[in-house]
């Protein structure tokens, strides 16, 4: 496709696609294009100017150049996911620009008889909700919206009244983006990222086939831990399915033969054959907005307190209206009183302030569901961190195999990475992908598979029974041995790695060693979130005590637990709640979840577990554990800026209410200083609270972008 070449600078370029008008869709289909291609840091699209905006690694300027100029909007329309949230912020921009527009050509252009009647009109609404709220509810801030709007009527300032009922309407629109716009980042982050499923033939054999590819009344098979990727039944077996992101249950539900079960929910325990009924991109997004379209929990308490404070504040309002016409026997200094409205700014400044927090989050790829889950951030003191896949590298390797009892080594793995290929763990595709990078197929020769949360997996092959997982399970509870002779040989396996034990009928056959780096910035982070006022940094892990002392040390935590089951992970964490503390927990795996749910912020990593990312409250997309103090900083920057709106609002609202008293200012502009400081401090809410990366030159672009 031809592009022009707008600008461009080291590692940013900016180009405009030669076509007459780009639609939304366009715009989408562009975007995700350009963030797949190699070397791409971040892309943006406007559909409004048919601009793109590229953040790339230098030496990738031909790669970008070249696809590009390959680039077609019908071959890439696959890449779009069912919703973007492009539409609700396209949407609200233009409600926003034509609401003050239509306030400027109503309060400049037309005449004064004409604006009577239009301000009049528009009051009729808040005077009817006032009165309603009145004998309903008893004071609260509909009321005094009502009597400032009927005050300014009835003295005839008509240009008084309009600008109210402007700034009130603004005010609602915004609040109502804060809204959407945190159940569509819910949503959004809900959805599936899935591009395969293991389909179940018609001769029974498991493929792993493109999700594009099954077809309605095909059948797919679905095991422990997976995101059911599409809506149908269960034609076989039992499972405990995880249905919160839809019905919001907290316990698992148990499904059998013909029950019904949903794409995006999640298989905890058991494995299942299920019918599909519905293809692909059936409007899942669409069933989980409407679960949550009228949920409070996304809201964080500041904005419940700025609610409920802008109602606290409505008596004292009319009580020092009331305390000023009696001491001065003067209705224009009451009336002045009167006009300053702490709702207003309570209300708009403090929702705005989060949903700018949470698109700042998304520039750094931090996904949050709402801005409870941000407040929690900035309030803990403890921080728990999962070992394989949040401190270590999200991608261990093998380092070697041990065959046993006369075992081949390159069989092993083959065997290995069958059962494994299953199940979602950095270990798991640790083992499929060493195999699959030495030329090792696996058919599926073996039965049903059983996975064993936090330790291990169990199947049969040609009537032998095959378990692979930890030391627990394979010598404890499976009671496995290790063949006579060659106890040596297995005392002799490095203890540097981690250790992955394979048995076959009883007897151990081989031993995986797992290596599994720290991540390099590791440290930094857990000393850096020592700084931000993180008090306690526990690492927990199933790994023996000799690997966890290790990592702990290198890594540096106030203190570690090794060969934790989940339940342990979870009953940490409540204990730290027993002792007043806020905790966060970051994971990436199934083990994690029951902690996950137990603490007051919930952290995945984007590449872990699907049933992680679904308890998770906040997702850190990639593998950038300097998220972690960025999310920190962002939150604790979030905090103090609500804090301050509340001083301003608070300040200038109660300055305004003492001169209005003293008559220094009249009812009219007391009305306008006042609306004017919620706009002041509204807009001040919407810079962002991060200074500039100068490593991402998108993140200013980005700004520029979601605030216009």
């Amino acid at each position: 496709m031809r592009c022009q070449i707008l600008h461009e600078s080291s590692g940013r370029i900016r180009v405009h696609m030669m076509q007459y008008r780009m639609t939304m869709d366009q715009a989408d289909i562009l975007e995700y294009y350009l963030k797949r291609i190699d070397g791409v840091s971040d892309a943006t699209v406007s559909e409004r100017t048919g601009n793109a905006v590229i953040c790339f690694r230098q030496d990738d300027r031909d790669t970008i150049i070249s696809a590009l100029s390959s680039f077609s909007y019908e071959e890439n329309r696959s890449l779009v996911p069912e919703n973007t949230g492009r539409q609700i912020s396209h949407e609200f921009q233009d409600r926003i620009t034509w609401h003050v527009v239509r306030r400027g050509l109503t309060r400049f252009l037309l005449p004064l008889p004409v604006r009577m009647v239009i301000t009049i009109a528009h009051a009729v609404p808040y005077i009817v909700d006032g009165i309603r709220t009145l004998f309903t509810h008893g004071l609260q801030v509909p009321v005094l919206d009502m009597a400032s709007i009927t005050v300014s009527l009835l003295q005839g300032n008509f240009d008084t009244a309009g600008d109210i009922m402007f700034l009130l309407g603004l005010s609602e629109i915004l609040e109502e983006w804060t809204h959407k716009k945190s159940v569509d980042d819910l949503a959004r982050s809900m959805a599936l990222n899935i591009d395969k499923v293991w389909l179940r033939t018609a001769d029974g054999v498991d493929v792993l086939v493109p999700i594009e590819d099954v077809q309605t009344d095909d059948q797919i098979v679905v095991r422990t831990g997976s995101t059911i990727p599409l809506d149908g039944f269960v034609a076989e077996g039992e499972a405990s399915v995880n249905q919160a992101s839809l019905t919001g249950e907290s316990m698992p539900v148990r499904k059998k033969h013909g029950d019904p079960v949903y794409a995006g929910t999640v298989l905890e325990e058991g494995e299942c054959v299920i019918k599909i009924t519905k293809a692909a991109g059936s409007g899942r997004y669409d069933s989980i907005v409407k679960m949550i379209e009228d949920s409070e929990k996304l809201k964080s308490e500041a904005e419940h307190a700025a609610s409920e404070l802008a109602d606290r504040l409505v008596p004292w309002c009319f009580a020092a209206t009331g305390l000023t016409y009696l001491l001065t026997q003067n209705v224009t200094r009451a009336v002045s009183v009167l006009m300053v409205d702490f709702s207003c700014a309570l209300k708009l400044s403090i929702p705005i302030a989060v949903l700018s927090a949470m698109r700042e989050a998304s520039n750094y790829h931090i996904s949050v569901k709402g801005g409870k889950y941000l407040e929690a951030v900035a309030q803990a003191d403890t921080i728990v961190f999962d070992k394989t896949g949040t401190l270590t590298c999200s991608q261990p390797r093998v380092a070697m195999v041990v065959p046993f009892n006369g075992q081949d080594e390159k069989e092993m793995l083959r065997l290995a990475a069958c059962l494994e290929e299953h199940y979602p763990h950095s270990i798991a595709s640790a083992v499929v992908k060493a195999a699959s990078d030495q030329g090792l197929t696996h058919d599926e020769k073996h039965s049903e598979v059983q996975y064993v949360v936090a330790h291990g997996i169990a199947s049969h092959i040609d009537g032998q029974k095959i378990v692979i997982g930890s030391a627990h399970f394979i010598f404890e509870d499976e009671g496995c041995v290790i063949p006579e002779g060659e106890q040596e040989k297995f005392a002799a396996i490095p203890e540097e790695y981690s250790h992955l034990y394979m048995a076959e009928s009883g007897v151990l056959c081989a031993v995986i060693c797992i290596e599994d780096p720290i991540r390099k910035q590791a440290p930094a982070v857990i000393q850096k979130l020592h700084e931000l006022g993180i008090e306690k940094e526990v690492m927990m892990t199933g790994d023996s005590e000799r690997t966890a002392r290790a990592v702990a040390a290198l890594v540096g935590v106030d203190e570690y637990h090794s060969e934790v089951l989940p339940e342990d992970k979870a009953a940490f964490v409540n204990t730290e709640h027993a002792k007043g503390r806020k905790v966060i927990m970051i994971g990436d795996g199934i083990n994690d979840t029951p902690a996950l749910s137990a603490a007051d912020a919930a952290v995945a990593i984007s590449d872990g577990a699907a049933i992680a990312r679904e308890v998770a409250d906040i997702t850190l997309a990639g593998n950038d554990l300097e998220s972690l103090v960025t999310m920190r900083e962002l939150s604790d920057e979030l905090m103090k800026r609500i804090h301050q709106n509340y001083a301003m609002i608070l300040g200038i609202n109660s300055t305004l209410i003492a001169l209005g008293m003293l008559g220094i200012l009249t009812p009219a502009l007391t009305a306008y200083m006042h609306n004017f400081s919620t706009l002041a401090i509204s807009l001040h809410s919407m810079t962002p609270l991060l200074p500039k990366n100068d490593q991402n030159p998108c993140i200013e672009t980005r700004n520029a972008y979601t605030e216009s």
